[in-house]
């Protein structure tokens, strides 16, 4: 599927961008370092509530999980490997794709652009993760999914009253967090 971003921007302006963070290894600290990363990469940042949730696909500590809204001028590739490069830096390990994670940067959407190369987008988790929709139907409630043409509001309640997910357990939980300018 060819990259398709609708509407369409002016070749210089910035693309709003939603990126789900997660942790479940010392969760606090590396989400707050997440954060801080996150905010010297892109610059202000919209954070939804912070969420904890029991690990999904494999049994292991409970995750912190929120979405970030942010905007930046960097192409799907350059987010990604930046993403990437952060978790890095926070002593991610790839060696399973269910496991525990120091720091998860996972890029679910970029403007209202739907495609499978460098990445897929919209994420697909998005439908099926409470983990992400939640935060998502928080921050971004009025916004509509590219794909399903829904928003993320409507798409909460649709997953809470009918999904064979809507067992995911999640709770509000308090982690105080604000930029620092060095």
């Amino acid at each position: 599927m060819n990259q398709q971003t609708s509407p369409q921007k002016a070749p210089n302006a910035p693309h709003h961008i939603l990126i789900s963070v997660g942790s479940n290894i010392d969760k606090e600290l590396n989400t707050k370092l997440g954060l801080q990363a996150l905010y010297e990469q892109f610059g202000d940042l919209s954070l939804s509530t912070i969420y904890e949730s029991e690990s999904v696909g494999f049994s292991g500590n409970n995750f912190i999980n929120l979405v970030v809204s942010a905007h930046t001028k960097m192409s799907i590739a350059q987010v990604c490997a930046t993403l990437k490069e952060l978790e890095d830096l926070q002593g991610r390990t790839r060696d399973k794709k269910f496991g525990n994670r120091t720091l998860d940067l996972d890029l679910l959407t970029f403007d209202d652009t739907i495609c499978e190369n460098p990445v897929t987008l919209p994420r697909a988790e998005i439908l099926y993760n409470a983990f992400v929709l939640k935060p998502m139907a928080d921050l971004v409630p009025n916004q509509h999914h590219p794909v399903v043409h829904k928003t993320y509001a409507q798409l909460w309640e649709h997953f809470v009253s009918t999904s064979e997910n809507n067992t995911q357990q999640l709770w509000p939980t308090d982690l105080p967090w604000s930029a620092s300018t060095k």
